[in-house]
Formats: structure tokens, sequence, C-alpha cells
């Protein structure tokens, strides 16, 4: 009688919220070294900063992605955000401190609620029970749904709002960048090999290229120097394009 073979333990599931920036492209590099089958999520909800759905199809194919998928919310219809709405301006040339001194007018209403919704979605139809993003200690100063409190909070609302939860399987929030710099993070994605070279982390590009001030693009230069690696983004210089 011919021996069964045993097949190897099919590798966990996870969501990966992918915009295609510098944050959510190195956590989905932990999610595939720690052994998760990764699929990713990106969602166009109406901002201006479209080209970062272009980026997370790269990044998803570089770094071995199982599926990536692209949903489409309005979230243009309210406005509300200097990321969604443009009689709005994006912010330019602000310090650090200027950044942190309240609540930017990039935040966008209930964006993570929404983005997270979707994930928990897709999750459950996957059959998967962890869900990753890429807030971290620089933005949850500033945004109120990028803070720790609101992460816990929304995995105990998984935990009861869907049938997952309901038959007992634990739903997990991982927010593996929450307490590290813009430098800690390029650090830890350089050592996982992130294509950095194919991200996108600007809310104002310009033809394709990262503007150079906005906010975004002030911490991931920033992040950049201090990490001592060599910042491979391509900004925008007035006057010298072709």
């Amino acid at each position: 009688m011919a021996r069964r073979t045993s097949r190897p333990p099919r590798p966990r599931r996870a969501v990966v919220l992918l915009s295609g920036g510098l944050d959510s492209s190195t956590v989905l590099a932990v999610a595939r070294k720690k052994g998760f089958e990764v699929h990713c999520l990106s969602v166009d909800y109406g901002q201006r900063h479209k080209g970062e759905l272009a980026a997370a199809r790269r990044v998803a194919r570089a770094l071995g992605a199982e599926s990536h998928r692209a949903a489409r919310v309005s979230l243009s219809l309210f406005g509300g955000s200097a990321l969604t709405d443009d009689a709005i301006a994006v912010p330019k040339g602000r310090s650090e401190a200027a950044m942190g001194s309240d609540i930017p007018v990039t935040y966008v209403p209930a964006r993570n609620t929404v983005l997270l919704s979707m994930a928990l979605a897709w999750a459950e139809v996957l059959g998967a029970h962890d869900l990753f993003l890429g807030v971290n200690a620089i933005d949850y100063s500033g945004y109120p749904d990028c803070r720790p409190e609101f992460l816990r909070a929304f995995e105990r609302l998984a935990r009861v709002a869907t049938k997952a939860g309901v038959e007992g399987e634990r739903l997990r929030i991982h927010a593996p960048l929450l307490r590290l710099s813009k430098a800690g993070i390029v650090r830890l994605g350089t050592r996982l090999g992130v294509p950095y070279h194919l991200t996108l982390t600007c809310y104002d590009p310009v033809r394709g290229r990262a503007c150079g001030r906005c906010d975004a693009c002030t911490l991931r230069r920033k992040g950049f120097e201090e990490a001592g690696v060599p910042d491979p983004t391509r900004y925008h210089r007035p006057g010298k394009e072709k």
C-alpha cells in the first residue's frame, strides 16, 4: 500500500492595505517575512494623488503578493480634506513642529475606518484573520484614525461585527510600524529588500514625481537622511522638466 505523504500546512492568509507609499510597502514586506500568504488591497477613494495606485501595483508584484485588488469608494463625494477636495490646498514647506501641532487638512474624514472595513470584508471571504496597515508614530500625533486606541477599538468591533468573529475566530489588526520613526521604517524596509524606488509618498505629485514640499515628502526625505540610506525618490524640480 502506498504511503500517504503529508502536505505542508498552508500559510496563514492576511490582507494588507497597500497604498503604494513607503509605509504600506514596508508593511507588506513585514507580512511576507512573517510567512503570511498576502493579499493586497488598494483603494481609490477619490484622492488627488492617484499615482499611488500604480505604485501599489508595482510593489505588490515586486514583493510577491499572492493577489492584489483595487477597490473604489468615493470619499471625494464628501470632501473635507486637501486630499479629496480641490478647493483645499495641500500644505507645503511646513516644519515638523507645525505638522504635529494639530489635525492637518490632509486628514480624510473616516478614511481608515472605511479602508479597514473593506479589508475586513475581503478577509472574511478569504478566510483570513489578520489585517495589516502602515500607520506609524509620526502620523498618529495628527491623524485620529492612526492612534493605538483606534486600532484596538476596530479590532474589538471586528470580533463582534463579523461571522468569523462571532464564531470564535480571533481577528487581529497588525500595525508593525506604529512605534517607529520614518528613519526606523526606512532601515527596516531596506533590510527586507523593499523596492523604495517603486513607491510614491506624496500628497500632490507633479507629472508622476513627488512634489518634494508636502508633509509626506518632507517626512520621507528626512527619514532617508536620518537612516543614512540614499533616497531613490524622483522629486519634482520646477523649470527642469522635459
